[in-house]
């Protein structure tokens, strides 16, 4: 069974550890299975790439590496600060994620 993940693909985070700690950015894809996520602007690589279809020249590209999703926490909508998420029943009988900070649901 794969653990709950507090974060999903169009989030703002904000990084609580490593390198780009204290910094925010949308998450751009989720990996359940290796419990990761690719945040826009963060932990950049430098790939080197062979002459293809889309880069004939080949080279050097930067791109966002996977960031482990304990190093992210949620940006509460209404404060614009890292909050904690709660899981409760929404008014649809259905579970939404919730800000711990300002109890706020979030969308």
């Amino acid at each position: 069974m794969q653990k709950k993940i507090h974060i999903k693909k169009g989030d703002t985070v904000f990084v609580n550890a490593g390198e780009y700690k204290g910094q925010k950015g949308r998450v751009l894809e989720v990996n359940r299975k290796s419990y990761r996520a690719i945040v826009e602007g963060i932990n950049m690589i430098s790939k080197h790439t062979k002459p293809n279809a889309q880069n004939p020249n080949g080279g050097i590209i930067k791109k966002e590496a996977p960031v482990h999703i304990s190093n992210l926490m949620l940006i509460d909508p209404s404060s614009g600060s890292a909050t904690r998420i709660g899981r409760k029943l929404g008014d649809k009988g259905k579970l939404v994620r919730y800000s711990k900070k300002s109890g706020e649901e979030i969308k």
